[in-house]
């Protein structure tokens, strides 16, 4: 359990403490005036004479305890330990409502500091039914990224699931909220609101902001597309096209549809990954990536737009080559530490 719920369990634990405190001075306060007073006196009457007693409010003895030597003495008892039980409940709600406020901007402090350490990261406009399903995929490929996203709801229904989500509450479209995301340090940027225009606008100011951040946008209507690959936008996809085209492929290729699944969309960790070659292996043979790596296959490689398909271990590397490969998270991290290895 985190620091932040233990301080808050701990206020609420309080809470209900001090609020049992004051019932048992309410009841034998009642109970002890109900004997005093004598049968001619209700619970009520003799409940009202411990709340005006406790409360210091005064009226006068509603219930009249001076037939009794030790009557006024009680009063006085149940007045010095109300009102202090009475202060220890106010004090505790005040507790808990301050604990709760500071609760929550220390935790905004705290993932602020750590957004602010992030490089290379990506950035999620958006956690819709779209944009939920990004973060999903890139937290299972152990991507780091910030979500940005106007509605709470939203935020906390993805939170739910992935409590160390780092997030950014505010509209997407604001410079100063893509900039609390990290976007001049970041590596992409998903423009995946529900609505075309605001895409559109992420899109545009990104890019204004970091013009060597790489954006990908959603757009439900395709004569919006061209319009965002204008303002900035590298791709844009539209889910319902998309959608259309997968459905025909399920119907007439449903065994390579298969495998799509497989490398793109299952909660399974074997991915399609794609590398841009580093100059420190330009002219090196391909089999230099094997090393030790036996969670990787380079299917293809691309080359001034042309596909080079399973090439051999023989295969030289030249420059600006992208490397399309199988691999599992662990693959990956094995292959971007052999490449950084490889002089």
């Amino acid at each position: 359990m985190r620091y932040s719920q233990l301080q808050e369990s701990k206020v609420v634990r309080n809470l209900l403490i001090s609020f049992g405190f004051l019932v048992i001075v309410f009841i034998v306060g009642t109970i002890g005036f109900q004997i005093l007073g004598g049968p001619r006196y209700s619970l009520e009457d003799c409940f009202y004479m411990t709340f005006i007693t406790i409360t210091t409010i005064g009226y006068g003895e509603i219930v009249d305890v001076t037939r009794y030597e030790y009557g006024r003495l009680f009063t006085v008892f149940i007045g010095i330990s109300g009102i202090g039980v009475l202060g220890y409940v106010l004090s505790t709600v005040t507790a808990f409502i301050l604990e709760k406020d500071l609760n929550i901007s220390w935790r905004i402090r705290k993932m602020q500091k750590k957004i602010d350490q992030l490089s290379g990261h990506y950035i999620v406009c958006g956690v819709g039914l779209v944009g939920s399903n990004v973060a999903h995929d890139l937290a299972m490929t152990r991507r780091s990224f910030v979500i940005v996203e106007s509605d709470l709801t939203h935020i906390e229904r993805y939170f739910d699931t992935h409590p160390e989500q780092l997030f950014v509450n505010g509209d997407a479209t604001d410079n100063d909220v893509l900039m609390a995301a990290g976007v001049m340090r970041a590596k992409g940027v998903f423009a995946v609101a529900h609505d075309d225009s605001a895409n559109l606008v992420i899109s545009l100011s990104a890019k204004q902001l970091n013009p060597n951040v790489r954006v990908v946008a959603r757009c439900h209507d395709m004569k919006n597309a061209e319009k965002t690959r204008r303002v900035g936008a590298d791709e844009v996809i539209s889910p319902d096209y998309s959608g259309g085209q997968r459905i025909v492929s399920a119907m007439l290729r449903p065994n390579v549809m298969n495998f799509l699944d497989e490398m793109l969309n299952s909660d399974k960790t074997l991915r399609m990954e794609e590398i841009i070659l580093p100059n420190n292996l330009v002219n090196k043979s391909l089999n230099v990536l094997y090393h030790g790596n036996h969670d990787c296959l380079v299917l293809a490689i691309q080359r001034d737009g042309a596909w080079y398909f399973n090439p051999p271990a023989g295969y030289i590397l030249q420059e600006c080559d992208v490397l399309m490969v199988m691999t599992t998270p662990e693959g990956r991290a094995h292959l971007e530490n052999l490449i950084e290895g490889i002089d």
